[in-house]
């Protein structure tokens, strides 16, 4: 089943908000990647042809934004801000910590396929770091320990909802203190 047959309504909301289909290029990526979990060369295809693009403006697009992944993550994308002012902050070491829990290097999937690990640069929370996005909620003021419990409440909860019917993991919520952009906006 593709974007159209499974998305068809949400497609057609997001077409109503643009002038025209070429305008809808972002969202669409974004409900790409939300339904396939990255974007493979079929899935650019598929969105080129739902927008009635050329492959090369999708492509094109898809590559210059670092929140499209082009190759397969985990459920969970954990990135890490370690520019200078967090780096200040002591981002280095937390990098080394969740390196050492998770059991991989930054850039790596965890061998169960919950977890992909990466450091960015600036999330705009300097004063609140280490900071870390999961599937871009933010998390601040981290230390070891809640970075400890929040991956083995994901983990936990990955475990319950395999074949029970909950919700995918990618909808379960870590119970630890998040803000996202939006609610940051609405503050």
């Amino acid at each position: 089943m593709g974007l159209t047959e499974n998305h068809r309504a949400e497609l057609e909301t997001i077409f109503s908000h643009y002038p025209d289909r070429r305008s809808a290029l972002l969202p669409v990526l974004y409900l790409a990647q939300r339904e396939y979990g990255w974007l493979s060369d079929d899935v650019l295809r598929e969105v080129a042809g739902v927008l009635e693009l050329e492959l090369t403006e999708v492509t094109s697009v898809a590559g210059f934004y670092t929140l499209f992944y082009k190759e397969p993550v985990g459920k969970y994308v954990l990135e890490i801000c370690n520019d200078l002012p967090c780096a200040l902050r002591g981002a280095e070491k937390f990098v080394e910590h969740a390196c050492k829990k998770l059991g991989v290097q930054v850039g790596e999937t965890t061998p169960d396929g919950l977890f992909t690990l990466k450091t960015v640069m600036c999330v705009a929370a300097c004063d609140r770091a280490p900071v870390m996005q999961v599937n871009l909620e933010y998390h601040e003021n981290l230390d070891e320990a809640r970075f400890d419990q929040m991956v083995d409440e994901l983990r936990h909860s990955a475990q319950l909802s395999a074949g029970s019917g909950q919700p995918a993991i990618d909808e379960q919520k870590p119970q630890t203190d998040t803000r996202s952009l939006t609610s940051e906006a609405e503050s």
